[in-house]
């Protein structure tokens, strides 16, 4: 399987001023290291100045490494020169879509960055109905983006970003300004895009619902990666995301106090479904 994301030693620094004026020498990334097969669903997870949002920021060239190295689809994100060819290859939603909506009606936004790079007018309303039709936002092609809920309008930023035809999209956060409704809808249509078009996610969020159906799920803390497996091995280490300011999923907590109660539910158990599903199975027997 082909890598679209490649990263060894990820350094970032930045300077930072307190109140008196007195500079800082802050390191927002650790020496990254980072592996995303084409195809793959990863969700990062991390408490506040984890670093998450600045690794984001990298993969679409919006900030540059002080240290290390970081390739996209095999072209390295270091270079000025390759900032066009990344941000083709990686697109990026932010979590408030009034920040990254700017058409005055629905389908001018979406094909607003394929016109940008000088796509051909035909091609751009092949790629403005595909990706509508991809979100289930057809429909709302003729509305002012004004009228929309929260979720919708995450949908057309969503849409805005598969119009770039991009082989991965990273998602800071998208739904941490939704409702639960908004929140269901925008994760029902980031799956649907990994598994149907085949395109790479990489979710950042601090809803642990949200991960449950990654493939992977990577854990960041003070700039580093601490935790890289899958939601059952990651999740099953309550005590260690606990430590690392996390929360944990609640069907995991349950199912511990239940092991501590004396019954035997099994380690790996990372969802509602599956704690109801095993309980009533072994209620019935």
């Amino acid at each position: 399987m082909k890598e679209i994301i490649k990263s060894r030693g990820l350094i970032h620094r930045f300077t930072s001023y307190d109140e008196n004026e007195n500079k800082e020498v802050v390191s927002a990334l650790n020496g990254v290291d980072l592996d995303v097969n084409e195809g793959e669903f990863i969700a990062i997870l991390g408490s506040n100045g984890s670093g998450k949002s600045t690794l984001a920021k990298h993969i679409n060239a919006l900030l540059s490494p002080t240290e290390g190295t970081l390739f996209v689809d095999s072209v390295d994100v270091t270079k000025p020169k390759n900032k066009i060819k990344v941000r083709r290859s990686a697109g990026m939603v932010f979590q408030n879509p009034d920040n990254q909506i700017i058409g005055s009606i629905v389908e001018e936004d979406v094909g607003f960055g394929p016109e940008n790079i000088g796509i051909p007018t035909d091609e751009i309303w092949d790629r403005v109905n595909r990706s509508l039709k991809a979100v289930d936002m057809t429909l709302y092609r003729k509305s002012s983006p004004n009228r929309l809920s929260g979720g919708q309008k995450q949908r057309v930023a969503i849409a805005g970003a598969i119009a770039m035809e991009p082989k991965c999209i990273v998602l800071d956060e998208p739904t941490a300004m939704l409702d639960p409704v908004g929140r269901m809808e925008v994760i029902e249509t980031i799956r649907e895009l990994n598994k149907e078009k085949g395109i790479t996610i990489l979710l950042i969020t601090h809803h642990m619902n949200e991960t449950i159906n990654a493939d992977r799920v990577i854990v960041m803390n003070t700039g580093k990666v601490v935790m890289n497996g899958t939601p059952k091995d990651v999740f099953s280490k309550a005590d260690e995301l606990i430590s690392f300011g996390l929360e944990v999923p609640q069907a995991v907590l349950i199912a511990e106090e239940l092991r501590n109660k004396g019954i035997d539910v099994p380690i790996g158990i990372i969802s509602r479904e599956e704690l109801v599903s095993y309980i009533s199975d072994r209620y019935q027997e």
